[in-house]
């Protein structure tokens, strides 16, 4: 029993001090934190019991050992789970008495449990590779994922979900089926996207890439009965990035095809989780990455920005602005939430904090979440247990529903 109390009191300390391991650059140690917070409320457990075992047996020099492991997780699971006032900001104090009692049985009660079940019930309608563009001059076809609710009872929401993936990587459907199941439960469409990426296209071909789905949805939303004026854009890192950028210029003429400059492109919401929104600072952040690893002549993600915006800031720093979304927030933006982990490591957590002062200053619905000691993807990594994922979830349910309610 003695090895049994030192084995769960040593791996909850372990696990614990993950989070205050400072990252330089992506690393197998960044999926270990994940998995940390993902499964803090069980490693509080294991710490605690193996305190009360060491105890009982004695062995007191592993009391401390499962109380400090214990303390720091419930201190982990408090802090991600805490309450706000940040719909009561954007929306004003009566916000909640707009939810009707039917789409509130639907929603997480709780910002954490000890497991959610994601799965809808019925089971979702997912359609697959469905073309949303065939590229001009090619046969080339972009393709979605569109997921409908299994019971046909649609809020007239629809949700377009741009993956992560720094640019140059990534597909749709990329972890993304709890979160998919849990919003087609709560009666949205879901259109997943598969867009372009460096080196076949830069920023500019993206952004035309993803305000070609909005344009897509629009044109077949009385076939998913979706309100065409309830479209909210969203996805994770670099996704959330190129939402941000179409949902806040909706008719920018350097930033929107000329096959769509006479289209309605409009959004009505976004939901960012960590993504980036002033490249300058991230360049800057990355090269250091980049140098501190030894490995300077890879540039790391910094080097993906040279592609994705045809050179170095301060070549180009005028292109470096134009791909920043706060330059082109305007008081009839759209409404955002705003998911991050203070820990994040590729993603500043104060270009997140500044671009949240400047849709404030705007006098755009905002709401910014910011989770202590949690690292980027978080919510990918065992969303039905982990209390950041939960908690944000939790956000996302609630932002969803209003914005669907809206007149």
């Amino acid at each position: 029993m003695i090895i049994l109390a030192s084995t769960l009191s040593g791996l909850s300390l372990l696990m614990s001090a993950l989070f205050l391991i400072k990252l330089k650059e992506p690393s197998p140690v960044m999926f270990a934190k994940l998995f940390a917070g993902a499964l803090s409320p069980y490693w509080a457990v294991a710490g605690t019991a193996g305190a009360v075992i060491g105890w009982v047996y004695q062995a007191i020099w592993v009391v401390p050992l499962g109380v400090v492991g214990a303390g720091m997780m419930l201190w982990y699971l408090w802090r991600c789970t805490q309450e706000h006032n940040g719909f009561d900001k954007a929306f004003g104090s009566g916000w909640s008495e707009k939810i009707n009692p039917k789409q509130a049985s639907r929603l997480i009660k709780r910002r954490w449990s000890p497991y959610i079940n994601m799965k809808a019930s019925p089971e979702p309608i997912w359609e697959r590779d469905v073309p949303f563009l065939t590229i001009p001059g090619s046969e080339e076809e972009l393709l979605c994922d569109v997921w409908r609710p299994g019971n046909g009872e649609v809020s007239g929401l629809a949700f377009i979900y741009f993956h992560g993936g720094g640019w140059a990587a990534g597909e749709k459907d990329m972890f993304t089926r709890p979160f998919f199941h849990h919003l087609t439960s709560q009666g949205h469409i879901v259109m997943d996207v598969g867009y372009r990426l460096i080196p076949e296209v830069d920023l500019f071909g993206m952004i035309g890439d993803i305000k070609h789905a909005i344009a897509w949805m629009k044109a077949n939303a009385s076939r998913y009965g979706v309100d065409p004026e309830k479209i909210v854009l969203g996805g994770s890192s670099v996704g959330s990035h190129l939402a941000l950028m179409a949902g806040y210029t909706p008719g920018h003429p350097e930033l929107t095809p000329e096959e769509l400059k006479s289209a309605d492109l409009s959004v009505s919401g976004i939901i960012s989780y960590y993504g980036p929104s002033d490249l300058l600072v991230s360049y800057d952040q990355w090269m250091k990455q980049a140098e501190s690893s030894n490995r300077p002549e890879e540039y790391r993600y910094a080097g993906r920005l040279d592609i994705l915006l045809g050179g170095h800031p301060q070549d180009i720093p005028e292109t470096y602005q134009l791909a920043n979304p706060a330059t082109h927030i305007s008081p009839g933006s759209p409404p955002t939430l705003l998911l991050q982990g203070d820990k994040d490591l590729l993603v500043p957590v104060d270009t997140t904090h500044a671009l949240y002062t400047k849709l404030v200053e705007c006098g755009v619905p905002a709401i910014k979440i910011i989770f202590p000691w949690t690292e980027h993807m978080f919510d990918l990594i065992l969303p039905q247990i982990s209390p950041p994922a939960q908690s944000a979830l939790y956000d996302v349910d609630r932002f969803l529903v209003l914005l669907a309610n809206k007149n």
